[in-house]
């Protein structure tokens, strides 16, 4: 590609003739401030934080100023400092600066700003606009007094996920974020996906808070109270400590569980190699019994949500089986209590999740058993590092315990459910010798990893040739399922997971500032951290698992039998896009 030579602040650097100015300076080592910019998700120019000199007549921003040989750009003058300082004050004049009490405070891009400006007066304060809370979504709270107009969650939610539960309604000051007539997200195509959470920089937006519950829980003398974190979860819990981005906390993870109180600490990715027990078997039932192929997954609640409101056509070819924690849940207050003696209505089973559609799908009625929700309580990675904190527990000094016993074993397979094409890569790796009857050498499946937004393979079972494709995201996903319908493409196994990148960045894993995503990517540090436990474990494939072998033995009987069809597997309905 064409370079261009520029100069920011005295320094002379060469850049790609398609940088913009913003992108040049980062490449230099300059930090310009952003609130509306997001890499590759939107520039707009809109918050004018970015604002520098010498691209042309008076200030311009710098996220969408293209660069041009020769260019001597400033980015740190009087002038600039000026600019931005009022800028910083007129959107402080409309917003609610109850810091203390909000859930972003300490990690929010406006305070942050606010701080390294010196903004301690508010010289254009005046009668704010009248927002309201929406907070009756199960997943997602929605607070337009700390709304800074900077439409990141929009451009997410539109251009990414291709959804568009959201967008910009009214004009001048009555301006706000919000669905259409005014409706409530619940009300709306929303799928609880939570990706417009991560993308907010206030806390216009955040979870519905479930740690109440759990607290309330874990006081009751009355309850027994168990828990069990999802994959992901390990692979992000240290960022809320201060640990790098993809650092790899399990041992950590297990044992602040256990100091918080719960009587059991078991493991979902135990779930997940159960998932894939029942989900195989049912996929090689569809391949030889002509079934409705291609078989999708139904491990990602935000992907199952947004298949019954947009593509319920495709309900047929979503597997029966539950999730992984679902499952886990399920049999939490079946088998487990059975073993222990434990009335279920006394147990309150916790799930940990990288997710905030996960909340939506453990209060769904077709996920519960004798009356029982198989999940009681379902909190973030984020909200668990909260109850870490407020318990005193020093995380980063804790030692590496173990999960407990029953359902706490888990093989290398299960772990990288939480990375996209990690559940296909290990659905293959069992599929592949039930039907064959080989041992499979090499369990590493390369065509379905990465980050590409759709993957496809082709895997060879004793001579029958069975296609597969892997997306992550909404938007991928409806690409996908688009070429399917006009016959373009032909699969018999699909893996669809409605955050981009898969559950390594779900809506309810740590936020990482915009600055810090134009240098790092977290969906592919937190999956590494994933392979990497995935290959440190003695076994690989999810029919290894021997707690899982012992639980079909003394329990459920055979795979996809009437135990287990009672237990872990349910029905989709479709749903409409507004009500």
């Amino acid at each position: 590609m064409d370079k261009v030579n520029i100069t920011i602040d005295g320094i002379k650097v060469s850049v790609p003739a398609d940088y913009t100015v913003l992108e040049a300076a980062r490449e230099a080592g300059i930090n310009i401030p952003t609130l509306c910019y997001l890499k590759d998700v939107q520039q707009i120019g809109a918050c004018r934080m970015c604002l520098v000199e010498g691209g042309g007549r008076g200030l311009q921003a710098s996220c969408v100023l293209p660069v041009t040989d020769g260019m001597n750009i400033k980015t740190n003058t009087p002038a600039i400092r000026k600019a931005r300082r009022i800028n910083l004050e007129l959107l402080l004049s409309n917003h609610n600066r109850e810091c203390t009490g909000c859930v972003r405070n300490r990690n929010c891009e406006l305070q942050q700003l606010c701080n390294e400006y010196g903004v301690r007066d508010f010289p254009y304060d005046g009668p704010k606009t009248e927002t309201a809370i929406d907070d009756i979504s199960p997943s997602i709270v929605r607070d337009n007094s700390k709304c800074i107009l900077c439409r990141r969650c929009i451009a997410m939610c539109n251009k990414i996920q291709e959804i568009g539960a959201i967008n910009v309604a009214k004009r001048g000051m009555n301006t706000q974020v919000g669905c259409i007539f005014d409706k409530p997200l619940i009300d709306s195509p929303c799928i609880a996906c939570g990706q417009c959470i991560v993308a907010c920089p206030t806390g216009a937006l955040h979870e519905k808070d479930s740690t109440k519950a759990v607290w309330d829980a874990l006081g009751n003398p009355d309850l027994h109270v168990v828990v069990q974190p999802a994959p992901a979860v390990r692979a992000a819990l240290g960022e809320e400590f201060g640990l790098p981005v993809g650092t790899r906390v399990t041992g950590k993870l297990a044992a602040s569980l256990r100091r918080l109180g719960f009587a059991k600490v078991f493991d979902t990715d135990f779930g997940a190699d159960l998932t894939i027990i029942e989900e195989g078997t049912e996929l090689i039932g569809r391949l030889t019994n002509n079934g409705v192929l291609p078989m999708i997954t139904s491990c990602s609640p935000g992907w199952i949500k947004y298949c019954e409101t947009f593509y319920p056509e495709f309900i047929p070819n979503l597997s029966t089986c539950k999730s992984p924690h679902e499952m886990t849940g399920a049999l939490i207050k079946s088998y487990y209590a059975e073993k222990n003696n434990i009335d279920p209505k006394k147990i309150f089973a916790v799930s940990v999740m990288p997710c905030t559609a996960k909340k939506f799908e453990a209060s769904r009625p077709e996920l519960s058993n004798n009356g029982l929700q198989d999940v009681d309580a379902v909190i973030t990675t984020r909200e668990l590092a909260a109850m870490i904190r407020t318990a005193g527990i020093d995380f980063n000094r804790l030692p590496d315990e173990d999960f407990d016993d029953l359902m706490g074993e888990s093989t290398g397979a299960a772990v990288i459910f939480g990375a996209t094409g990690g559940v296909m890569e290990a659905a293959l790796r069992t599929v592949y010798e039930i039907v064959t009857g080989k041992v499979l050498e090499s369990v590493d499946f390369a065509a379905v990893r990465g980050i590409d937004g759709v993957k496809e393979a082709e895997v060879d079972l004793n001579g029958k040739k069975v296609r597969v494709a892997v997306a992550h995201g909404t938007g991928n996903a409806s690409s996908l399922l688009e070429s399917i319908k006009s016959g373009e493409k032909q699969y018999d196994f699909i893996e669809i997971m409605g955050c981009p990148g898969g559950c390594v960045t779900g809506g309810g894993q740590p936020i990482i500032n915009a600055t810090d995503l134009s240098y790092i990517d977290p969906k592919e540090l937190r999956a590494k951290a994933l392979y990497s436990e995935d290959e440190a474990k003695t076994f690989r494939k999810s029919h290894q698992n021997e707690s899982v072998k012992k639980l079909y033995e003394e329990y459920l009987g055979e795979p996809n039998g009437h135990k287990s069809h009672e237990l872990l597997h349910t029905h989709y309905i479709p749903r409409p896009k507004y009500k």
